[in-house]
């Protein structure tokens, strides 16, 4: 751990937020081509701004930690000699972007043996970046610092579940336990990419429900999310360590009220 203490991982993470804001920032809400990488198999954009972001934070990662491995959405994976591998989704939310939404941000985790000890949540256009790993989680806003605690004391019946959009889940069962459970909570919502998940951490959503996330999708917001006092795992309530289904939960006591209805029908 010599030199990764939480507060030189998080000084890093707040470069690497610049870095990539350098790419994202000038394209943003600007004439952009969108390439689609799943073909006429259905709509997969990436546009130069994920490329050029995650070039950008690969570069700055291997001039700092060259000893390191870093797996990224856009380029293949770089197999480093020690056990910290730092792990990239350059713009998680690309459609959000291409529509000018500021529901994207830079997502950048380390994980330690494949374990998420620490991650990043930046959203430069309005200046968030949500920090966790260490046993702390933050939001930090130019030279402000406010501490992220997830919701607590708040049941089913009562909670805010978000998810990105409805066609992430397939067809027949994996639907039909999302359904059920949108059904059982006060209020369900679209359309809030890596942003759901750090509200959460901050106290404003109680349940992220999500399924075909890549791993780079989830892992850098799970330190900030268990961090705030929150969990997340699949939807068998299994420890998490790739993409697939995820649920995250303000509360153990949420999670385990949440679970049965995605557990029962997957």
């Amino acid at each position: 751990m010599a030199g990764l203490d939480r507060d030189s991982v998080w000084e890093f993470f707040e470069y690497l937020a610049r870095v990539a804001a350098a790419e994202t920032l000038p394209r943003f809400r600007a004439p952009l081509a969108v390439d689609n990488k799943a073909g006429a198999s259905g709509f997969d954009p990436v546009t130069v701004a994920d490329q050029a972001a995650e070039a950008a934070l690969r570069r700055a990662i291997n001039q700092r930690f060259p000893d390191h491995g870093i797996r990224g959405e856009e380029a293949p994976d770089t197999l480093g000699t020690s056990v910290w591998t730092w792990i990239l989704d350059p713009i998680d939310g690309t459609r959000s972007y291409m529509c000018g939404m500021p529901t994207w941000g830079t997502l950048v985790g380390l994980l330690e043996a494949g374990v998420p000890r620490y991650g990043m949540m930046s959203q430069p256009f309005v200046g968030d970046c949500f920090l966790g790993g260490g046993g702390a989680a933050e939001l930090r806003r130019a030279d402000a610092a406010m501490p992220l605690h997830c919701r607590g004391g708040v049941g089913l019946r009562e909670a805010v579940l978000f998810a990105t959009a409805p066609d992430m889940f397939a067809a027949g069962a994996e639907r039909d336990a999302f359904d059920a459970l949108a059904r059982s909570v006060r209020l369900a919502r679209f359309g809030a990419d890596c942003y759901g998940y750090a509200l959460l951490a901050a106290g404003y959503v109680d349940l992220v429900v999500e399924a075909n996330l890549g791993f780079y999708d989830i892992a850098p917001l799970m330190p900030i999310i268990e961090s705030a006092g929150g969990c997340v795992t699949d939807w068998e309530g299994r420890v998490l360590r790739e993409g697939g289904r995820a649920i995250a939960a303000a509360s153990h006591e949420l999670h385990a009220a949440a679970l049965p209805y995605l557990r029962l029908r997957v």
